[in-house]
């Protein structure tokens, strides 16, 4: 028809014009919002979007081969509805699984934070906590009670069960095993009956794993997630009882597929982007790059993340599988989630993005967030004032992505915000939160369709907690968008594709330790050192296992740790109020007892002496040298004289103890190489070489500890062309010390592109 045709006219390809709205995409856009809301009021709607929303109702996506890639509560959200809500088994037949069938979902495999970080601290093992949300919304009812020849009721008894037992979390410091030997014992008595016996059998095999007397490495249950204990059984059951190696694809592969078929999730569809272990790294735009998913939340930078990037033992393996599935596929959706910790970090795995740019026929989508992410997204490269705009979720892609996003989605999936209340959206400011607008010029400037859409539920957010992605109206609105491209098939479109090449990779990449073999080597490395009181000891290895960043090497210059009374400091607090230190004297890291009060600062102290510990005993003379001043001004020097290079022991090799000197604003002698000094005004301070090394490196590693250096490195919030001469001159000085600890410190390499 004419009419259906002017419909389609601005759908593909893309025209690349920065329009306010096109009509046809208004209509687009009608439409979904009338299979999401099955009519509008009488008369508003023309008929041709009527009908077209009947057709799109009756639409069969059950050929459609579909892949879901991303991680975190997203991407569980869309695939089959989030788990992990206690109101998910009452409605479990939800979200792309219930309208695709041929639906594989590739999972991050990076977190690092809460029962996950603490597997990864004992097992050479990917994170499992995202596997294990995704089997368990991927359950399909009809399968579980097929699976065990049960009714409707019962099945639903079941699924109750299941979802009670695989979300159980128990309590931090819990020592107790027999609920983990036994699983039922942590759901409701009155649930257990349903429990067939083969799938009694195979929990109570797989809960005692890790128990006293079990195949496995014995795990404290404390702060653990029943189902990440029973998954990772599951997968080290495999690996004939080796547990200094990680699983091999084919071991992880049989313990996904042995869970997901006793929960009634389809075995083979679920699959970890790859089978080796590895760790993110984030740079910000200030220079500063550090390690671990969890610590983005923590670390308030105060600066945008520039790059991310994934370390590995060794060279990541992929399931071919997981290509061949993207390749062939009709469908590819990058799911909503975290940009920078689930979503981007699948995209980096070696060959995921090139199978995209490779399959020329399927509909890509990439599903926008709702809500601005705290340490992620509420910051922008090009306004550090506020928030993303969906253009910027999309830049990012193109930022990290070797190729950038060409060949990625063609279209963006937003958020109404129209749809929502006002009072709503004003309620979740008052909480900080800020939405993601989507910015439709920017967003087609890229070559991209934007198309929003009410994917959320509109239910009262003081009866649903808040406002999420309403899994059944994301899956209708991809439906809606998948009988469009049947009508009107896609041209290529936008920019070249790029031609394949190697993941971003970095110039001088050392391999890395796994993260168990890390937590290993440190805590020997500490057991050999004395603390006083013991539980320094404590506080200590959690700081290392919180900033990975810290390398093994850092711990050889200091023999041990101690409190110090306050009758006993003898360090003066002239210049400074920092009450922690390293002695070269004694080898000693020595702590104001005043500080046991305050936890905060215990540990920012404690990370400033050990970065102080790094420099050690370098020094073979300090003091001042009085300048004869012209006047009553006057100025004075600070000297310091350096030992012979084979009497120091410094983590630094002269040549990079001699460049931080210099950054560290001292001047090297004119006829004594081994003496350096800094000339200052009579009432003028400056910070120590060695005071500076330790104050940096916690700030460094996390500059919530150190507020004061925050403000000494606050110039790197302003850009280089709005400074004075002189401004410019301390701006890349500070530019430069950082990049010193992000090289020569905390040995991070160049990326390449």
């Amino acid at each position: 028809m004419p009419e259906d045709q002017r419909f389609f006219d601005l759908w593909y390809p893309l025209k690349g014009k920065a329009v306010k709205k096109p009509a046809a995409q208004v209509q687009i856009e009608r439409l979904i919002e009338v299979v999401l809301n099955h009519e509008f009021p009488h008369g508003t709607v023309p008929a041709v979007i009527q009908r077209l929303a009947e057709e799109v109702r009756r639409f069969d996506c059950r050929n459609i081969r579909a892949v879901v890639l991303g991680g975190g509560t997203g991407l569980s959200t869309v695939v089959g509805g989030n788990s992990q809500l206690a109101e998910w088994p009452d409605h479990p037949k939800v979200g792309l699984k219930e309208i695709l069938p041929h639906l594989d979902v590739v999972v991050c495999t990076t977190d690092d934070g809460r029962s996950t970080g603490e597997l990864l601290k004992h097992l050479p093992m990917i994170g499992i906590g995202d596997v294990r949300k995704l089997c368990l919304s991927m359950v399909v009812p009809e399968d579980l009670e097929a699976a065990y020849g049960i009714d409707g009721p019962h099945g639903r008894t079941l699924i109750r069960l299941i979802h009670g037992l695989f979300n159980h979390r128990f309590p931090k410091g819990f020592t107790d095993f027999r609920p983990v030997a036994d699983p039922l014992r942590v759901v409701p008595e009155s649930l257990r009956h349903a429990c067939p016996k083969p799938l009694k059998d195979l929990l109570r095999r797989l809960g005692r794993f890790f128990t006293p007397g079990g195949d496995g490495p014995r795990v404290q249950p404390g702060g653990h997630c029943m189902g990440n204990l029973l998954m990772t059984a599951s997968i080290f059951q495999e690996t004939g009882g080796c547990f200094d190696q990680p699983p091999s694809p084919p071991a992880i592969r049989a313990g996904i597929d042995r869970i997901a078929r006793a929960i009634g999730a389809p075995p083979g569809r679920l699959h970890p982007a790859t089978a080796t272990p590895g760790q993110l790294s984030f740079r910000y735009t200030n220079g500063v790059e550090v390690r671990g998913q969890s610590k983005l939340s923590t670390a308030r930078r105060g600066f945008p993340i520039e790059r991310v990037h994934v370390e590995f033992h060794k060279f990541p393996a992929v399931n071919p599988g997981i290509l061949r599935a993207v390749r062939k596929a009709d469908l590819i959706i990058i799911a909503p989630g975290s940009l920078y910790t689930s979503s981007i970090p699948v995209l980096l795995m070696p060959g995921i993005a090139e199978a995209i740019r490779a399959n020329r026929s399927a509909l890509k989508i990439l599903g926008a967030n709702f809500w601005v992410e705290e340490g992620e997204t509420d910051i922008t490269t090009t306004d550090q004032k506020r928030g993303f705009r969906v253009s910027e979720l999309c830049e990012a892609y193109d930022r990290n992505i070797r190729g950038g996003s060409s060949g990625l989605f063609h279209v963006v999936l937003s958020a109404n915000l129209e749809n929502i209340r006002g009072s709503i959206l004003r309620n979740y400011a008052l909480e900080g939160k800020r939405p993601i607008y989507l910015d439709r010029r920017a967003v087609e400037a890229l070559g991209i369709k934007p198309v929003e859409a009410t994917i959320f539920s509109v239910a009262d957010p003081s009866i649903t907690g808040a406002i999420r992605h309403d899994p059944v109206k994301f899956a209708l609105a991809v439906r809606t968008l998948l009988y469009l491209r049947q009508r009107v098939p896609a041209g290529r479109g936008g920019r070249a594709f790029p031609p394949p090449g190697n993941p971003l990779r970095r110039k001088g990449q050392q391999k890395r330790l796994l993260l168990c073999d890390y937590w290993k080597t440190v805590n020997r490395i500490l057991a050999s050192k004395r603390f006083h009181p013991q539980g320094l000891r404590e506080i200590l290895l959690d700081l290392i296992w919180e900033n990975r960043d810290i390398q093994v090497g850092h711990l050889a210059f200091f023999a041990g740790a101690r409190i110090i009374p306050a009758s006993r400091w003898d360090r003066s607090i002239e210049w400074d109020n920092v009450l922690g230190y390293y002695d070269p004297q004694d080898r000693q890291i020595k702590i104001h007892s005043h500080l046991l009060g305050d936890e905060k600062r215990l540990r920012g102290n404690i990370l400033i002496a050990l970065g102080e510990s790094l420099l050690g005993r370098y020094i073979a003379e300090r003091r001042w040298v009085a300048s004869s001043g012209m006047d009553s001004w006057g100025s004075r020097c600070y000297q310091i004289g350096l030992l012979p290079p084979r009497e120091r022991e410094c983590f630094l090799t002269p040549t990079q103890l001699h460049e931080y000197l210099v950054l560290a604003r001292m001047v090297p002698h004119p006829t004594d190489s081994s003496a350096y000094r800094i000339t200052l005004n009579n009432h003028d301070g400056f910070l120590p070489p060695g005071l500076l090394f330790g104050l940096m490196y916690a700030w460094y590693l996390d500059n919530s500890y150190e507020p004061v250096m925050e403000n000494e490195m606050s110039i790197l919030h302003l850009k280089e062309g709005t400074l004075i001469p002189h401004q410019v001159q301390e701006y890349r000085r500070k530019k430069a010390l950082v990049d010193f600890f992000r090289k020569e410190v905390f040995g991070y390499a160049e990326a390449i592109r």
